[in-house]
């Protein structure tokens, strides 16, 4: 008799469990979202981060124009304006060393002492700090 009571006292106890609350179509769609947008969090955290600005100068050129070039760390990615506040044109180069290009002509050697810029449609001219 004791035993009967003692399982109708767990069972008594272990019924409000089964009433736990499940989770809708809804609800399950929102948990789904909520892992999709941690995992691609997660994988952002793991994206390689841009360079470091190593150097931005400003170069008067021989035909009187004006470069603003910023330089970056590993020494393979500039960035060239024609005005302080210009469109950027970003020219890489495959290694250190090796000239920087960019499409529709742009081709750059040196460092940020003195640099040799071609433009597009226009002639290499030397530019310096």
């Amino acid at each position: 008799m004791k035993s009967l009571l003692a399982l109708a006292t767990a069972t008594a106890a272990l019924l409000p469990l089964a009433a736990c609350h499940q989770p809708n179509a809804q609800e399950r769609a929102n948990a789904s979202a909520a892992n999709e947008a941690a995992a691609e969090n997660a994988a952002a955290a793991a994206a390689p981060l841009p360079p470091v600005v190593r150097a931005e100068k400003s170069f008067r050129c021989k035909d009187n124009s004006l470069a603003f070039v910023t330089f970056f760390e590993g020494d393979t990615q500039a960035v060239v304006r024609d005005t302080q506040e210009g469109s950027p044109t970003a020219l890489t180069a495959p290694a250190a060393g090796q000239p920087y290009v960019a499409a529709g002509g742009w081709t750059m050697t040196g460092n940020d002492r003195g640099v040799m810029l071609t433009r597009p449609g226009k002639p290499a001219v030397s530019c310096h700090v």
